[in-house]
């Protein structure tokens, strides 16, 4: 699989093909999705929500457009939490602040 990184977003889109899983690192921990229970997605620029048959995952940061597009193509390998010294960036784009489920 080739990936490619989108502007330095903290997400990895496939180049080549649509990955198996999404994978969705954390600060603390790693869950991988299989694009087979995919179910919907939707939002805009500032939040993201992804489901899945098992899980229901939230990506609030800015410039999250793409992102939402590219993940109703199937072609996100990798989405990933940015750690707390980058949450707020001094400049405008793209970038993830928390990845969360709904319930918190």
């Amino acid at each position: 699989m080739n990936t490619a990184s989108v502007d330095k977003a903290p997400w990895v889109i496939s180049a080549a093909d649509q990955p198996p899983a999404l994978e969705i690192v954390l600060l603390r921990h790693t869950v991988v999705l299989s694009w087979s229970q995919f179910v919907y997605a939707e939002g805009g620029d500032d939040e993201v929500q992804i489901a899945f048959a098992s899980h229901d995952v939230v990506v609030k940061g800015a410039g999250l457009g793409p992102l939402l597009h590219a993940i109703a193509a199937h072609r996100v390998a990798l989405i990933r939490e940015t750690v707390r010294s980058e949450r707020f960036p001094e400049q405008a784009g793209r970038f993830v602040r928390e990845i969360c489920s709904p319930e918190d």
